[in-house]
């Protein structure tokens, strides 16, 4: 008896489209409660295929290959588990600059930019050669977009975890403002010598028995050290407010980013050591985010 001659066509290696592979990926982000699925999928599906998130929306048709798949997928599984989609990719923008990150930085939020307006709306004369010191620079976020903002100024950035202030040095070398900005490891001023014009900074605040209930986000993935404030969050300002009043020129005023409902007992410890508390920012969900304080 003869075989009877197959009709079915081969089979072939059929693979993922990126419409297919980002249906799913929405679907599975939604379902873990990542408030802009949409987006983030598309940001990582463009960071695997190494193109900008438009041409995602572009081309649905596009097959994966087997190894971005297994990429985008991986990556998918991780922000899903609310790893941040900052960490992912490696870096975040802030004041409408990349800064890359590490394991010792924080993820600069847009929070922080209330302490680049603060200090911009108080210093007057943008041109003029000022120095400017940073404390827990992290990223150097802070410092370097002002940078970015005072074409004359330079500035130090000082942070306790070596590897923040190489980041930071790395971002301020691609961001093209290496000559202008330094840093270093140390423990807040116990380095420092010399005056400055602008002193910023954005302390740990976080109460150390409140940083389990911070999103999964920040609380299983910020560096602790650059969260837990203490008890009460304001170990950190007790530090700083001297320092400060030693290390401001005549004159210079300080920028300190504030949690929600510690202006009054910040404005305080500044005003114990002499310094003029000359405004109180807030955010743009109303908070007071951040306490501007001057030696006069």
């Amino acid at each position: 008896m003869s075989a009877v001659p197959s009709t079915t066509a081969p089979v072939r290696d059929a693979r993922t489209t990126v419409g297919a592979a980002l249906a799913a990926a929405i679907s599975a982000l939604a379902l873990a409660g990542i408030e802009a699925p949409r987006r983030e999928a598309r940001l990582l599906l463009a960071a695997v295929l190494g193109v900008d998130s438009g041409a995602i929306i572009g081309n649905p048709d596009r097959a994966l290959s087997a190894i971005e798949h297994g990429q985008f997928s991986a990556l998918v599984t991780r922000r899903a588990a609310h790893e941040p989609i900052a960490r992912l990719l490696g870096y975040r923008e802030f004041w409408s600059l990349n800064f890359a990150l590490s394991p010792a930085t924080l993820v600069p939020r847009p929070d922080s930019e209330t302490v680049i307006e603060a200090v911009l709306a108080t210093v007057g004369e943008r041109s003029a050669p000022l120095r400017l010191l940073d404390f827990g620079t992290g990223s150097g976020c802070l410092l370097l977009a002002l940078l970015s903002e005072l074409p004359m100024a330079s500035g130090i950035g000082v942070d306790l975890a070596p590897d923040a202030a190489l980041t930071a040095r790395r971002n301020a070398s691609g961001l093209g403002l290496g000559a202008r900005a330094d840093f270093v490891a140390g423990d807040w001023a116990t380095a420092i010598v010399g005056k400055f014009d602008v002193i910023v900074s954005n302390p740990p605040y976080i109460p150390s028995g409140t940083i389990a209930l911070l999103a999964p986000e920040v609380a299983h993935h910020d560096p602790r050290r650059a969260l837990d404030g203490g008890p009460d969050g304001l170990d950190c300002y007790r530090v700083l407010a001297p320092e400060t009043a030693r290390l401001l020129r005549k004159g210079g005023f300080a920028a300190f980013e504030l949690g929600a409902g510690q202006a009054q007992p910040v404005l305080a410890l500044m005003r114990d050591v002499g310094l003029t508390i000359i405004a109180i920012r807030r955010d743009l969900a109303g908070i007071e985010r951040c306490l501007v304080a001057r030696r006069d």
